[in-house]
């Protein structure tokens, strides 16, 4: 198990953020070194723990949010500069293996990338994969969708026991 590194922001103009759960990392989560499909690496281990509607692409080129939903993201192939938390936030280098779950709220967009990014996404039942621009909701609004969105009952990368269960818990 590799460490969870963790950030909490708060919220930045017309970006929620998550006032309560933090974005988590896992830095080289997944060794995808030997793998010739990367990408099924994360969609089985996703799928094992219970975060589906997976999706293989990119990450957007815009600011955005799911008001309704956490996010996890893992990066199969190439590099990608993410910012996470709006323009408070954080700007992280992603590369393969690494893991990024976001709570309903995070502010985040792709900075720049490699030509080779691949990366798969999934979300926990109960959630609402949509996403909105700052500004599409009223921040009230916005968080009263947040705190609805119920802690998921397994981490995507270590299930029942993993760090993002103790920390989202606390």
């Amino acid at each position: 198990m590799v460490p969870a590194q963790h950030f909490l922001f708060g919220a930045e103009g017309d970006t929620p953020n998550n006032p309560r759960l933090p974005l988590v990392l896992y830095p080289k989560a997944v060794d995808t070194a030997r793998s010739a499909d990367p990408a099924a690496l994360f969609e089985g281990l996703f799928e094992k723990n219970g975060w589906g509607w997976g999706w293989r692409n990119g990450i957007f080129g815009f600011r955005h949010y799911h008001p309704s939903g956490h996010e996890v993201l893992g990066i199969a192939a190439g590099r990608a500069e993410v910012e996470f938390g709006g323009s408070i936030g954080r700007k992280f280098e992603l590369g393969p293996g690494d893991v990024a779950v976001l709570p309903a709220g995070m502010g985040h967009m792709k900075l720049s990338s490699s030509r080779d990014l691949l990366v798969v996404g999934a979300y926990p039942p109960r959630t609402d994969a949509s996403h909105a621009r700052p500004g599409d909701l009223a921040t009230d609004e916005a968080l009263k969708r947040i705190a609805r969105v119920p802690i998921p009952d397994k981490d995507p990368v270590y299930g029942r026991d993993g760090p993002l269960i103790r920390l989202w818990s606390a």
